[in-house]
């Protein structure tokens, strides 16, 4: 059982953004997505939440395609964290986070919600701001409730399956400590049999806390595999333009990227 793309092509307008790719997600994994911008991470991830359809190829969630689940099931299963998330009520930090209990909603509804959209904040260190209207937060106290709604969406696991769990860019507006407090909830989350994607941009952090890391260029994937196997100054120098120093820390579970500056351009 997994989250796959298989032979992916997705287009925006008449231009093709990503594939084709293939690329499976497995319980009990972090995968961290990395790659220059416009190399087609986000579009990647749009593909694989549903939200946008492949022009070829298909996305399945254990072995069906996505467009074929019933949307409170998928919903049930496969949790997304966008970039972005705009909200222009008034709603309370908590009540957010309460939000992501919908696809569990039953009639009347269920008091253990409101525990569970707790413990979820208490997860992403915002259990401070449960009284505070969303709007008056900062970006970064912003992203970890919007990951406390998505981690109460799939606090639940479903009676059958395993729970998905994408990430657009988690850390981009967080500081250096809740950096590492959302990419270890992250980890947690896989390591209870969870399966994790994360785009991210900084290559130790994907070091740090992935299993497995995919490099993206030009829409396609140009590798997979172990942060020690994927990170090598070649592959860096080649995607990314940047020259680098990989060390081997026995301290760590990946390897430190130390940047040298720009690569030459090739001839």
């Amino acid at each position: 059982m997994s989250l796959e793309a298989r032979g992916i092509e997705v287009w925006r307008g008449r231009g093709r953004v990503a594939g084709p790719l293939s690329l499976e997600i497995r319980p009990g994994e972090l995968l961290a997505v990395v790659g220059p911008n416009g190399a087609g991470k986000s579009s990647l991830l749009a593909a694989l939440s549903g939200e946008l359809r492949c022009k070829t190829g298909d996305v399945f969630l254990e072995g069906r395609a996505l467009h074929q689940w019933p949307y409170v099931e998928r919903a049930q299963r496969l949790g997304v964290l966008p970039q972005e998330s705009s909200l222009g009520f008034g709603f309370t930090a908590l009540e957010v986070a309460v939000l992501g209990r919908s696809p569990h909603a039953r009639r009347g509804g269920d008091p253990s919600d409101l525990e569970v959209a707790r413990a979820a904040l208490d997860a992403t260190d915002t259990q401070h701001l449960a009284s505070r209207a969303y709007t008056t937060l900062s970006g970064g106290e912003r992203q970890r409730v919007q990951l406390a709604r998505v981690l109460a969406q799939l606090w639940t696991p479903p009676a059958h399956g395993h729970r998905y769990l994408l990430l657009d860019e988690p850390t981009a507006s967080l500081d250096l400590s809740h950096q590492h407090l959302v990419l270890e909830r992250a980890r947690t989350f896989a390591q209870e049999g969870g399966a994790v994607l994360a785009v991210l941009h900084d290559l130790n952090l994907a070091a740090r806390y992935a299993d497995r890391i995919a490099v993206l260029d030009q829409g396609r994937c140009v590798e997979t595999g172990t942060p020690s196997g994927v990170l090598t100054p070649a592959l860096i120098a080649e995607t990314f333009g940047l020259q680098v120093e990989v060390v081997a820390r026995p301290d760590l579970p990946g390897p430190l990227v130390i940047p040298l500056g720009r690569a030459p351009a090739p001839p």
